[in-house]
């Protein structure tokens, strides 16, 4: 699925999601990144602290894969829609 995101909200809602869809609690989420399950916590709320390496490796352990484009460019297919 793809996820469009503007705003710092939507990335902290799509982590919640995405840790919830790959079977995880936050405490096992943060120990495979080596953070503690507060920070996850916080991170799920407000993901405008979160840092580009904390990004990378969150989407390395739900399975996510980060990808920018050019927006000015059309979306192959039909429009994404997000489903957290």
């Amino acid at each position: 699925m793809l996820n469009l995101i503007a705003t710092s909200d939507q990335v902290a809602q799509l982590l919640a999601a995405s840790r919830r869809q790959a079977g995880l609690t936050q405490s096992e989420a943060a120990a495979r990144i080596g953070v503690s399950q507060s920070r996850i916590s916080a991170l799920e709320s407000d993901a405008a602290a979160l840092t580009l390496e904390q990004l990378l490796a969150l989407c390395g352990v739900y399975g996510l894969q980060l990808q920018l484009r050019d927006r000015s460019q059309p979306l192959p297919g039909p429009a994404p829609v997000a489903e957290w």
